[in-house]
């Protein structure tokens, strides 16, 4: 059924960069090959601007049997964090990122927390058995049941999207918001921070008010070119190995365009599913 609820448009291609990439097999198993420069085929949302709809305000309130369920990827500075934020405001979903969830876990000192703790403080990575267990048990409370879930990044990887699966935890629609490299890697290497105050400016698209401000501004250790760059293969990679899982309700969403122009295509998409999601429950 969700494969029906996303947005019908042509195919679009997302370029990948070549190298290295991880394609889950018939048997589950990930098989690493060396593999030319290929394209995503993805659909895109829907091209007409949710504000020409009546429909948009009245269906983000609606009762429903079976709550609005998203998750959301994009690259590094591709503007996920301020979609999500604009999301969970209008469509009051709970928002669940697996980094914050395991920092909050580990403050509360709860178990799936102090196991995460003596892994981090061994300096190796978090089992996904333990995310998955925080996401599951985030997914349960009252909030997450009743107005539904916005899933930040979350999963990464087959394995952690195959955990999911097996607890049949699985989204109406996945979001993915396609920037080109060249823009990614320009926000990035941008990015400045004020020490004392914690703004972060851009030099280009915000920058600072003044030379004194400017003065004192630092830039992170890997906030780099070449940094960037590793992460955006390392991204791209897993994205790649989550398409045989997600394919039929992945929707690309480019996100080159102004804040307001994404969400408006974002709003389209979540508008459709919960229009159906409205008729279905009318029509029981």
């Amino acid at each position: 059924m969700a494969s029906s609820m996303a947005a019908a448009a042509t195919a679009t291609a997302l370029p990948l960069p070549s190298g290295t990439t991880q394609r889950p097999s018939a048997q589950g198993r990930l098989l690493f090959t060396a593999a030319p420069a290929r394209s995503l085929r993805l659909r895109p949302a829907g091209r007409r601007s949710a504000r020409s709809s009546p429909r948009a305000t009245k269906a983000v309130v609606a009762a429903l049997a079976d709550p609005l369920k998203v998750m959301i990827s994009g690259a590094p500075a591709s503007g996920k964090g301020t979609q999500c934020e604009l999301i969970k405001t209008k469509y009051q979903l709970a928002h669940i990122s697996a980094g914050d969830l395991l920092r909050a876990e580990i403050a509360a000192g709860s178990e799936n927390g102090k196991r995460a703790k003596e892994f981090m403080e061994k300096g190796q990575l978090v089992p996904d058995e333990i995310v998955v267990n925080m996401v599951k048990e985030r997914l349960r409370q009252p909030d997450a049941q009743e107005n539904g879930w916005l899933l930040d990044g979350y999963p990464r990887s087959y394995s952690q999207a195959m955990a999911l699966e097996t607890l049949e935890i699985r989204p109406d629609t996945f979001i993915l918001l396609d920037v080109p490299d060249e823009l990614l890697v320009e926000r990035v290497v941008g990015r400045r921070l004020d020490p004392v105050t914690g703004k972060i400016y851009h030099l280009k698209y915000s920058p600072p008010e003044n030379e004194e401000i400017a003065s004192r501004l630092t830039q992170r250790f890997d906030d780099t070119e070449e940094k960037v760059k590793l992460r955006l293969e390392t991204y791209y990679q897993n994205i790649e190995s989550l398409l045989s899982t997600y394919e039929n309700i992945i929707v690309k969403v480019q996100g080159d365009a102004t804040v307001d122009a994404v969400f408006a295509k974002i709003d389209e998409l979540l508008g459709s599913i919960l229009e159906k999601k409205n008729e279905m429950v009318s029509s029981t």
